[in-house]
């Protein structure tokens, strides 16, 4: 791939386009509005200007409700030489292509697993897919040239390729990312109009949970849109397992001590059928998750704290294979919550005494 345009310089179109212009791709930049290409092109995306030729691809980074037209107008245009989208929803956008009866060989619907909780090409980054999966949806009919070059694509902006059915990835993501936005912003509702005294409370957790409920409204207004049956599906299963977890709380109210062994049995089944789905999510480098031990340290918010801390954590002998801050309300320190093989969480907690770091149990 020498050459390729990017329509639609929000956060994926303008991230695709950076990790390409920074291997050697010419990126040309086009969007409806010509302030965000000029700004993606100020950052080091590539030209705002349009080629002179065809292409050899053309990236299609707009909302899944304007990716048929847009993919067409393109297309028309004789514009690439391949065609791929990047929208989160992968089944329609193909059967509103097909609707239009263009020839679709030159055309492939991917989605690359990853984003932010802002938009837009000022938050772009060259290297937002690097490990993160890809999926590519090839049918019967896509050209083995069009896939090479999808591949290509994957591969330069260092991500990881996976091969879907079109409809399998929308059930897929409606499970692992469209109905966790939704959770996430019901859940941070209920902060809305809480009493302060609550909301001074929050900790990690309501953090974790709430942490995507900042994404932009209008951008899930188009994802949902696009999905809305797949994602209604997982979130029936849920409301079923709310009314059962609600009447397991009612019960233990009860003074009846039969009531209350059933509702704190239901609560078990809820809680543990949790643990065994979490064990499912990948770990580290796509491995199956590791049971880590946490060494917890108390940290003061001074230039150069962390890097202390993972200095010697490194003088240790120790790797740190994840990390997480807990910042104190109101206080200028927090905990670092470092996460270890079992077996280095002693060593690692005995060294960082040693240099004078407080450790929390």
């Amino acid at each position: 791939m020498r050459t390729a345009v990017v329509i639609g310089t929000g956060l994926i179109g303008t991230s695709a386009a950076l990790a390409l212009a920074g291997r050697g791709v010419t990126v040309h930049l086009a969007d409806h509005d010509p302030g965000r290409s000029r700004t993606a092109a100020a950052l080091g995306a590539g030209s705002d200007s349009p080629p002179e030729g065809p292409v050899d691809l053309a990236i299609i980074a707009v909302p899944p409700a304007h990716v048929a037209v847009t993919l067409a107008d393109a297309m028309r245009r004789g514009t690439a030489r391949g065609y791929l989208d990047v929208a989160s929803v992968k089944g329609g956008p193909r059967r509103e292509l097909e609707a239009l009866g263009l020839d679709l060989s030159a055309y492939i619907g991917t989605h690359p697993m990853s984003g932010k909780e802002r938009s837009g090409p000022l938050a772009a980054t060259a290297d937002l897919f690097e490990g993160r999966p890809w999926v590519l949806t090839p049918d019967r009919d896509t050209d083995t040239e069009v896939l090479n070059l999808a591949l290509e694509l994957v591969a330069l902006c260092r991500a990881v390729p996976v091969v879907m059915d079109a409809d399998a990835h929308d059930r897929a993501v409606a499970l692992v990312s469209h109905t966790p936005q939704l959770i996430s912003s019901m859940v941070a509702a209920r902060l809305e109009d809480a009493d302060e005294t609550a909301v001074r409370l929050c900790g990690q957790g309501i953090r974790d949970v709430t942490r995507i409920a900042a994404s932009d409204p209008a951008m899930w207004i188009d994802i949902l849109t696009a999905n809305p049956g797949p994602v209604a599906d997982v979130l029936a299963g849920i409301a079923a397992d709310l009314d059962e977890t609600v009447g397991a709380l009612r019960e233990l109210q009860s003074a009846d001590e039969a009531k209350r062994h059933s509702g704190a049995s239901g609560i078990e089944a809820v809680l543990r059928r949790g643990n065994a789905g979490r064990a499912r999510v990948p770990g580290k480098h796509g491995a199956a998750p590791a049971s880590y031990e946490i060494v917890a340290v108390l940290i003061s918010d001074r230039p150069g704290e962390l890097a202390r801390i993972f200095a010697d954590a490194g003088s240790a002998g120790v790797n740190v294979e994840d990390v997480r801050i807990e910042h104190a309300t109101g206080q200028q320190a927090g905990l670092v919550q470092l996460m270890v093989e079992p077996s280095a969480a002693p060593v690692l907690a005995a060294s960082l005494r040693e240099r004078g770091w407080s450790i929390r149990h």
